[in-house]
């Protein structure tokens, strides 16, 4: 039989002899009597980190996994930082959790250390939405706040995404600091889970008014909404925690035709009636489609299960409903926001939107036709709502976004808001409705005015230990021979974000890049076309990115030229064959 790495076996002794309740004791004893080698590997072999998403991973036993005492060290060690950040105040703090199965209790969990440690908790009664969360961070002055949930990932994952003040994710140096203190907690009995319950606060209903008021606000053509308030909406939170706050905040702006797919509004952390509980993928869509089709709807609205992304369906030139991608959706809603504010004369010159390096150019492209600054970040909301909060009082936000369906609109928090989007999303169909367009029709104009832009994501999996070092070599080959060619341009630039360097390949000159490191290689070629690539900060998988363009001179041609634009990217992806 397969033998134990002696750094995995020395991690199971120590939590088989260690104060660990007996539950978890009986249960890794069985894992070793059973000799499931690669399962207790993937377990143990390293502790949870926080990525570009915080703490995330399959729940179970083991330092690798989501469980009470991994959440209870990554608390403890939250605990300690903020105490020696704040040592003369009152520290305070929010949680909040999903629907994600174990989500309540693991709350609980944290609530426990938070509270254990002197902090004052504010507790969501129930589910909440993760960007509801940093609102009420930023609106009761809160030092921090913890969001349990994984997002769009499957049943079996958890995750803790922690907070700082200003309600954006932890960022550097508060990551590498909180782990730098949760790495000094040697023993579980270094954890201290001894409830306070004087200090644990319930909150609820009032800061959800206010929330869905702050939401409603960034409504730019409320006169508009009134015209079409009877727009033929359905809504799909899949299971998740934006059941109740998406549809209220659809009829506090003026929506009152929104149909919801009543399967998906049961709260279940199995997902029932998907396979993942993602709205990037069709499958998830499937019953909001069928419902669509049923009632005759015009827009297609689902959120992820904690309520930061959003994917939605419109009808096509052929009267079908089509997904579109995160790409397209961001710059259907950028495009509006910013013609929306030049019309209304509320543009001062000092206005800003921002999006990351792996989101669509054409973004970029349009930004600069309205005077507009873009500024772009690594991947990850958090570099996002970190700008924001570097800007705020100098310049103003209008908008941030990323291709991974996640978008927000206005400065209320500091991470990707679905809330908002839907109700965006919803005003700029009603708006393009009122002026004979659809939304469709809104996104091939976009294309004949500024250029076709086709943007496709590949992951490639590689799970447990044997995958992160697969993963790695991957990098690092890119990264001593970066390709000379893609589809037949020549690769002109190389931009490397760990070592924050642009390299001009034809010179050979180095200019430094003002990033925050990070493991990404971009190669741009003469066409700029940009292919880029990094390791997932929250799942098992490395990421290709790859963006190609052309021009649309007709709108009637658009098939046959994305057609022609899909052989380049099948192209590419036969060179990139990992």
């Amino acid at each position: 039989m397969e033998k134990l790495d002696q750094n995995v076996q020395q991690k199971i002794n120590h939590w088989l002899q260690g104060n660990y309740d007996e539950e978890t004791k009986s249960e890794l004893q069985k894992m070793l009597d059973e000799g499931k080698v690669e399962e207790l590997t993937d377990a143990f072999y390293k502790d949870l980190e926080f990525g570009t998403g915080g703490l995330r991973g399959i729940m179970g036993i083991g330092s690798n996994r989501v469980n009470k005492y991994t959440l209870g060290t990554a608390t403890q060690g939250l605990s300690n930082y903020l105490k020696t950040q704040y040592p003369d105040e009152q520290i305070k703090v929010v949680i909040a959790h999903d629907n994600r199965n174990n989500a309540e209790r693991f709350a609980s969990i944290v609530a426990d250390v938070f509270s254990a440690n002197g902090i004052h908790v504010y507790f969501f009664d129930s589910l909440r939405p993760t960007p509801e969360l940093s609102y009420a961070i930023r609106e009761l002055n809160c030092h921090s706040g913890v969001m349990l949930t994984a997002s769009h990932n499957p049943k079996e994952y958890s995750g803790y995404k922690a907070y700082w003040s200003d309600g954006g994710q932890v960022i550097k140096p508060h990551d590498k600091n909180i782990i730098a203190e949760v790495n000094k907690i040697e023993s579980v009995d270094q954890v201290d889970f001894s409830r306070n319950e004087d200090l644990i606060e319930k909150i609820g209903s009032e800061m959800d008014q206010k929330y869905i008021e702050r939401v409603a606000s960034e409504s730019i053509y409320p006169e508009v909404i009134e015209s079409q308030s009877d727009l033929n909406i359905v809504f799909s939170p899949i299971h998740g925690t934006a059941v109740d706050i998406v549809p209220r905040a659809l009829k506090e702006v003026g929506f009152t035709n929104v149909n919801l797919v009543e399967e998906q509004c049961t709260i279940d952390g199995n997902f029932p009636t998907v396979i993942y509980p993602n709205p990037e993928e069709k499958e998830a869509l499937t019953l909001a489609l069928n419902m669509a089709e049923e009632t005759n709807a015009e827009l297609v609205m689902a959120t992820d299960p904690d309520a930061d992304r959003v994917g939605i369906a419109v009808r096509n030139e052929k009267g079908e409903f089509e997904l579109l991608n995160g790409n397209q959706t961001a710059v259907l809603l950028f495009n509006y926001l910013l013609t929306a504010w030049e019309e209304k004369g509320i543009l001062q010159g000092n206005e800003y939107i921002v999006k990351t390096i792996v989101t669509t150019y054409l973004i970029d492209k349009i930004a600069r036709s309205k005077g507009v600054k873009c500024y772009n970040t690594l991947t990850g909301f958090k570099y996002i709502g970190a700008l924001m909060t570097e800007l705020q009082g100098r310049e103003k936000f209008i908008a941030g976004g990323e291709e991974s369906y996640g978008y927000l609109v206005g400065d209320h928090v500091r991470d990707k808001d679905a809330v908002v989007a839907c109700t965006m999303i919803a005003e700029m169909a009603a708006f393009y409705k009122d002026n004979g367009l659809s939304l469709y029709d809104s996104l091939l104009n976009i294309y004949e005015k500024y250029g076709l832009y086709k943007e496709e994501l590949i992951s490639i999996k590689k799970a447990g230990k044997k995958g992160a070092e697969e993963i790695q070599e991957i990098m690092d080959g890119l990264r001593h021979q970066a390709p000379e060619s893609i589809a037949g341009q020549k690769v002109v630039t190389v931009k490397d974000y760990m070592h924050l360097t642009e390299t001009d390949v034809e010179s050979g000159r180095v200019n430094s890049i003002d990033f925050p490191t990070s493991n990404v290689l971009q190669f741009i070629t003469e066409g700029d076309y940009i292919i880029s690539a990094r390791p997932s900060g929250t799942e098992p998988k490395i990421k290709f990115y790859i963006s190609i363009n052309g021009e649309l001179e007709d709108k009637a041609a658009f098939r046959k030229k994305m057609k022609m634009l899909d052989e380049v990217i099948d192209e590419i992806k036969a060179e990139l064959d990992f």
